[in-house]
């Protein structure tokens, strides 16, 4: 069963009014701090409020990261929304669906236990009372705290929940009326940035002549310290100004980013704070060296966004109230940030998410809200609408960490591991609005006197933290060594990337494990669940070598593998095994891949399938093709020209199966399908070719490189 105690987000908004509320037209208000980016996260509560308030799907009107209008609920990212946000909306629509039924037991006159709801209405002993969430909503006190002694709804009766309800966001976007890129209010005012190069980078000159002939047409320009921004009525005008800008500008001072930052050599080679945890017996000398040694590095790239539609935010200032529009993941922290950097209190200001292309993870969104905030307080009464180009996102986005990986096994006289060491090394991981202290905003710090930024940002070095996420294997290990040197302050901005360090060390790790079980003569699977003793870890191996044949037919080193990768995501969250089948010659073309998940109670199925399945085909992408360049002292990728990226013609055929017990709680799934995609398409390469790559991306440059050497 899934258990009624109150979830964090009960206990830091506890009124049932944050959740839950009566409009006209018998419609019911749901509100939740978790934002849509994608992952139909707002579905998924419609059909968790719908079931425990006992009304249709359709009556339900969900409100979404308003700061004004709904519960904090941090920020939407790590698989956690319908684990989190789900549960307390449960419990406080239990809630309110018990106070209902005992204010219509009090004026009817009759038990609590004889009346049921319907669609809403109460009825008692099959018939219509005439009472229902409209005439008693009054008489309702939702204002008190939620307690969660009210019984939920088991899982045995459900009717939404479990069911593949279509998208409620679907209809607007196909529309073209879902995105913060359609709103136009009549009194918008349009503005680009010009973004600064590199770190520190201080503007040495600006032609305005040549950015005034450029635009055609009337534009205003505000430069304040290091900071640029062209304003005007009309969105090409502000466009032309804009590139012009970009090419006029000279820029000098800062600190230039290294064209090798990017390799492993140049990452082991700087300066970071070391943390270490071990776990079970360490072993003594003779233990840790008597058996078979096996070493191993693999290495991540630098990597970025890619969001289909760039950043984009509005601000109006009227009244001496800063209403923000922004498709940003924490509208809570981007609110307090805000007030902080642009000296306004809390209550003056309002922030209001709007959805636009998925990013999971920190792209330029808070960057473009601050941007037009910035821009609103010079021109009160008017909304300001700052939109991103394809370049300023390569330029200006934080960027997913480069990670190096070192692992070292020493093997006992079974083949299976004595003694285990995952020595891993990245910049930080997250960059956040809010984090750390962290205000997070690229423009404020060109603009004067920037806020003082934390002097040390560390990475907890565990399970759920940033580069250590998924270090610790879900294996039984005797000995566990985590080494996590975490490299800061680093030259570039780097941030949150979906999945953060999973990604990294479960290719990494489900590498090794492939190494181990070639270095004892094991078949990988079995390998693999002769180190497992979690009973739905085991499960999700199983059922995927099923689906996918396993071992499969192909001999090693002919160019075609077949290979496995396995993790529980921050080891909580949803079981995911992945097999992916390959064909290598200077490519490598993926033919299908397989996948098997354990998320416990799947409240939508389409919907959990289709994160799973974007989920493999990004991280595809990642493993197969994207690699951030540097060069000139920046970010040298400026298109998808120099970004490739996996295409609609290399998407492979994908097969994903949920195997999970409905009586479990729900597991996020958003990133649970990321590393075991890379894991198990590395080891397909590495038996095609009869030889191992370790770092990403596996291009054509590296399989030759392979094939050659």
């Amino acid at each position: 069963m899934i258990p009624n105690t109150l979830p964090q987000g009960l206990i830091d908004n506890p009124r049932l009014s944050d959740w839950v509320g009566f409009e006209p037209e018998r419609r019911v208000r749901i509100s939740t701090g978790k934002v849509e980016i994608g992952q139909g996260i707002l579905t998924a509560l419609v059909q968790i409020a719908a079931e425990e308030l006992e009304v249709t799907p359709e009556r339900l009107h969900a409100v979404s990261g308003e700061t004004a209008a709904g519960p904090n609920e941090g920020v939407t990212a790590g698989s956690t929304s319908v684990a989190m946000s789900g549960a307390a909306l449960r419990l406080a629509c239990a809630e309110v669906r018990g106070l209902l039924l005992a204010r219509a037991a009090e004026r009817l006159g009759v038990a609590a236990e004889g009346l049921v709801v319907d669609d809403g209405r109460v009825l008692h002993d099959g018939r219509d009372t005439g009472q229902d969430y409209w005439t008693l909503a009054a008489e309702m006190d939702l204002a008190r705290p939620a307690t969660g002694s009210v019984p939920t709804r088991s899982p045995s009766r459900y009717r939404v929940v479990g069911t593949s309800l279509p998208r409620v966001d679907l209809p607007d976007k196909i529309a073209g009326r879902g995105f913060i890129h359609d709103l136009a209010p009549p009194d918008l005012l349009h503005a680009r940035v010009l973004h600064r190069p590199w770190r520190d980078a201080r503007l040495v000159s600006l032609d305005l002549a040549a950015v005034r002939r450029a635009a055609r047409g009337p534009i205003d320009i505000l430069r304040e310290g290091d900071f640029v921004a062209v304003t005007a009525a009309r969105e090409d005008i502000v466009g032309r100004a804009a590139l012009a800008a970009r090419a006029a500008a000279v820029w000098d001072g800062g600190t230039p980013v290294p064209a090798d930052i990017g390799t492993p050599e140049w990452l082991a080679a700087q300066p970071a704070r070391v943390r270490s945890v071990d776990t079970g017996d360490a072993p003594d000398e003779a233990g840790r060296t008597s058996g078979r040694v096996v070493e191993a590095t693999y290495w991540r790239p630098f990597q970025t966004y890619g969001s289909i539609g760039p950043s984009c935010g509005l601000a109006r200032l009227a009244e001496g109230r800063l209403t923000v529009w922004s498709h940003t993941q924490n509208p809570y922290a981007l609110r307090d940030e805000l007030t902080r950097c642009l000296g306004l209190a809390v209550d003056a200001v309002t922030v209001l998410h709007r959805q636009a292309a998925g990013c999971y993870g920190h792209n330029t969104a808070d960057d473009a809200a601050f941007d037009a905030a910035y821009l609103a307080m010079r021109h009160p009464g008017r909304t300001v609408r700052v939109l991103f180009t394809r370049e300023d996102e390569f330029l200006a986005a934080p960027v997913g960490p480069a990670m190096l990986v070192r692992m070292r096994a020493v093997l006992g006289h079974d083949g299976r591991p004595a003694a285990w060491t995952i020595d891993l090394t990245s910049p930080v991981h997250s960059s956040r609005p809010g984090t750390y202290g962290y205000h997070g905003f690229r423009s404020r710090e060109a603009l004067p006197d920037p806020p003082p930024q934390p002097a040390e940002r560390n990475d907890r070095p565990d399970a759920v933290g940033g580069g250590s996420r998924n270090a610790t294997p879900l294996y039984d290990l005797p000995f566990h060594r985590l080494i996590h040197r975490t490299v800061d302050p680093f030259p570039v901005r780097t941030s949150s990337l979906r999945g953060l360090g999973a990604f990294a060390n479960v290719f990494a790790i489900e590498s090794f494990v492939d190494e181990l079980a070639d270095a004892a003569g094991v078949d990988a699977v079995a390998y693999r669940l002769s180190l497992l003793s979690d009973r739905r870890a085991r499960a999700v191996i199983e059922a995927v070598a099923a689906m996918c044949g396993w071992p499969g037919d192909a001999p090693r080193g002919e160019g075609r593998g077949l290979g496995i990768g396995f993790s529980r995501y921050k080891n909580r969250a949803a079981y995911m095994a992945v097999a992916a089948a390959v064909e290598v010659d200077e490519t490598v073309r993926l033919t299908h891949v397989w996948g098997a998940a354990d998320c416990g109670l799947v409240v939508n199925p389409d919907g959990a399938v289709n994160q799973l399945e974007g989920g493999i085909v990004q991280a595809a992408s990642w493993t197969l093709k994207e690699e951030l360049r540097f060069a000139d002292g920046r970010v040298a990728t400026a298109s998808f020209d120099d970004y490739p990226i996996l295409r609609f013609s290399e998407i492979p055929e994908i097969s994903v199966r949920l195997v999970g017990d409905p009586g479990d709680p729900p597991l996020g799934v958003g990133e649970a399908a990321m590393g075991p995609t890379a894991a198990a398409i590395g080891n397909a390469v590495a038996r095609a070719l009869g030889t191992r790559i370790r770092s990403l991306p596996l291009s054509r440059d590296r399989i030759m490189a392979a094939l050659l050497a």
